[in-house]
């Protein structure tokens, strides 16, 4: 049998189990609905700790370095130690009060993506810190945008990417991290919406799984409070 006969005799397998009318009919436009698709996707955590548990578990499956702290000063002393210990020298992030509070001050010469810099410069930063728009604990995924988070390029040019965020941003689920984007920004979404889950990977050549093929290798979250 060959690969294109294999491919064609999955996809009339799964053809032949329908799936459920309940999902087929839900159109996701009311609460109702939503309600109703939420009991057929992994649950995300009632409580901001069983949300954190979640996020937690999948970060490691998604090999995602996650970093609990309890205060700015402590996440603060946090990046300070990856810095010594990573030799960065050159630092991209973005204007935002939790950036500019835990940025300023690790790098003399720091690169502001507010200042529109090249993507050559980009490029030449060994890592780029920037805030999110929520986590999602359902999925362990990073929603960031281009309007809040630092533009299209910072979470995905420097090897590695160090996203800032508050334990009030962990959100249940997908349907809660769209919701998020409808109160901030209305009829206004911005035009770079990504829902980052775990570095960059592929497994498309031997199906060795190899990071860092498509965006940043590394992925560190640093979870204040």
């Amino acid at each position: 049998m060959s690969g294109k006969q294999a491919i064609l005799g999955r996809i009339r397998e799964a053809l032949a189990h329908p799936s459920h009318p309940e999902v087929r009919t839900l159109a996701g436009n009311g609460e109702r609905d939503v309600e109703k698709a939420r009991a057929f996707m992994p649950p995300g955590g009632e409580t901001v700790e069983e949300r954190l548990q979640n996020f937690a578990r999948l970060s490691e499956v998604l090999k995602v370095e996650l970093v609990l702290v309890p205060d700015l000063e402590a996440a603060k002393e946090s990046l300070n130690a990856m810095r010594e210990v990573e030799g960065w020298t050159r630092i991209a992030s973005h204007h935002h009060d939790l950036s500019d509070r835990l940025v300023t001050g690790l790098q003399p010469d720091l690169l502001w993506t507010d200042d529109q810099p090249g993507i050559d410069a980009l490029e030449r930063c060994e890592v780029g810190i920037s805030v999110c728009e929520a986590l999602i604990a359902q999925t362990g995924s990073i929603l960031v945008t281009g309007k809040g988070c630092g533009g299209r390029a910072l979470s995905v040019l420097p090897p590695h990417h160090v996203v800032l965020a508050t334990r009030d941003q962990l959100l249940p689920d997908l349907y809660a991290g769209y919701e998020h984007l409808r109160k901030t920004y209305g009829d206004s979404l911005p035009s770079f919406i990504s829902f980052i889950t775990g570095a960059s990977r592929t497994g498309d050549i031997e199906r060795i799984l190899v990071l860092g093929a498509h965006g940043p290798k590394r992925l560190t979250v640093v979870l204040i409070g």
